[in-house]
C-alpha cells in the first residue's frame, strides 16, 4: 500500500515540479517577471498543485495552509535570466520535496515518513517562443456597432445602439454613453499585440496578419513583422452588415500553410513558426451552410497543427456552438460576456502564444 502510494505521491510531485518551472519561466519571458518574483511563482504553484495530496483525516483550512507553507519553504528555485546576441534566455529550475506519512503497519517496522523528491528545470528564450505566425479573423457585423455595459467615461451622451434600435434614424443621443463592441475589439487587440511584444521587441520573430467579415470577407492586413500594422487595420474597422464567416476563415488557413509564410521566417530567423488563427465573432451565421463551411477550414487547420483560439463575444447560441467546436481544445475557446472578459481573453491568448515556445530541458 505504502509503495503504490509513494509511486503515485512521486509521479504527481514531478508533474507538479515540471508546471511550477514551465510557469515560472514562461511568466519571466512573457510578463517581464523578475528572477525574484519568478522563484516566488514557482514555489507557490507548486505547493498549490500539492495541497490536495495528503494522508488520513481531512484537514482544516489552517492545516491547508501550514502544509502550502511547509512546502514552499522546502522547495528550492533557481531563476535566470541570460542575454546573448540580443536574445534574453530564462531558465528555471525547480527541487522539490515530500514528506510521505507512512500507514500505521509500516511505521511498526520503525519507518514513519519517506521522503521523495523532484527536480525539473525549464526554459523560455526569445529565440524558440518568438517564432510566431498569427492571423485574426475578426466579425465586423453591424451587432458590432452594438453597446456593452461598460460605460465610456470619455463621452457624456452618444447613440447607445442595441438589437432594438439598431439602424432606426430616429434613435437619439443619451446619457451614459457606453463603449461599443467594436471598440471593444481594438482595445482588446492592442493588449494581445501587447503581449506580443514583450517577447519580440524588434520584430524579428513575429509575424501577424488580420481579415475582417461581415456578408463577405473584407480587404485583407497582410502578413508583416510585428504587430503595427495589424494593429492599424483593426483600429481602422467599423461595424455593418451581415454575418459571414467562412471566406474570411478560410484566407487565415490558406495564407498560414502557404511555403512563403515559412519561407519568410527560414529567412529572417531561420524557424519554423507556431502558427496560430484568432476567431472571433458576436453572433450567428446568417446561413447554416457558413457554419459547416468554416468548420470545415477550422478542422483543416487543426490537421496542420495550426492553434485555433476562438472568442465568442456577448454571442448567441449558435455563434458559441460554432466557435466551441472550432476551437483547438476547449481550453482554446473563450466566452466572453462582456467587455472586460474580451480584453482579459486577448491578453490570455497573446500571452499564450508568446510562450508556446517555452520547454522542459530535463
Amino acid at each position: 500500500m505504502d509503495l503504490t502510494r509513494m509511486v503515485q505521491i512521486r509521479s504527481e510531485l514531478q508533474n507538479a515540479a515540471d508546471s511550477a518551472a514551465l510557469a515560472a519561466a514562461s511568466a519571466m519571458a512573457s510578463k517581464g517577471m523578475s528572477e525574484e518574483d519568478a522563484i516566488q511563482l514557482a514555489k507557490k504553484f507548486l505547493a498549490s498543485q500539492m495541497a490536495n495530496l495528503y494522508t488520513g483525516a481531512e484537514l482544516s483550512a489552517e492545516e491547508q495552509a501550514e502544509m502550502q507553507k511547509n512546502m514552499q519553504d522546502d522547495t528550492a528555485v533557481i531563476a535566470n535570466k541570460t542575454v546573448k546576441d540580443g536574445n534574453a534566455a530564462f531558465d528555471v529550475t525547480v527541487q522539490a520535496g515530500y514528506n510521505l506519512a507512512l500507514n500505521p503497519m509500516t511505521q511498526l517496522l520503525g519507518w514513519k515518513t519517506a521522503s521523495l523528491a523532484a527536480s525539473s528545470s525549464a526554459k523560455s528564450t526569445a529565440e524558440t517562443q518568438n517564432a510566431i505566425s498569427m492571423y485574426l479573423v475578426l466579425d465586423k457585423s453591424g451587432s458590432m456597432a452594438w453597446r456593452t455595459d461598460t460605460i465610456n467615461t470619455a463621452q457624456s451622451k452618444c447613440i447607445n445602439w442595441t438589437a432594438q434600435n439598431w439602424g432606426n434614424s430616429k434613435t437619439k443621443a443619451t446619457s451614459p454613453c457606453y463603449v461599443t463592441k467594436i471598440a471593444t475589439l481594438q482595445v482588446a487587440t492592442e493588449s494581445l499585440m501587447n503581449q506580443l511584444k514583450i517577447v519580440d521587441p524588434d520584430s524579428k520573430f513575429v509575424r501577424t496578419a488580420a481579415v475582417s467579415y461581415n456578408g463577405d470577407v473584407q480587404p485583407e492586413s497582410d502578413f508583416a513583422w510585428g504587430t503595427s500594422k495589424a494593429l492599424s487595420y483593426v483600429k481602422a474597422l467599423d461595424a455593418e452588415g451581415s454575418t459571414a464567416s467562412t471566406k474570411a476563415v478560410k484566407l487565415a488557413y490558406t495564407t498560414l500553410v502557404s511555403q512563403q509564410e515559412d519561407q519568410a521566417h527560414k529567412a529572417k530567423n531561420g524557424q519554423v513558426p507556431d502558427k496560430f488563427i484568432l476567431f472571433m465573432t458576436d453572433g450567428d451565421n446568417n446561413s447554416s451552410s457558413d457554419n459547416t463551411a468554416t468548420l470545415k477550414w477550422c478542422d483543416d487547420a487543426k490537421k496542420q497543427n495550426i492553434t485555433v483560439y476562438t472568442v465568442a463575444f456577448m454571442a448567441p447560441s449558435g455563434g458559441k456552438a460554432l466557435l466551441s467546436a472550432c476551437a483547438s481544445s476547449s481550453k482554446n475557446y473563450y466566452d466572453a460576456q462582456d467587455a472586460d472578459q474580451l480584453i482579459a481573453a486577448f491578453a490570455k491568448i497573446g500571452e499564450e502564444a508568446a510562450a508556446a515556445g517555452t520547454r522542459l530541458t530535463n
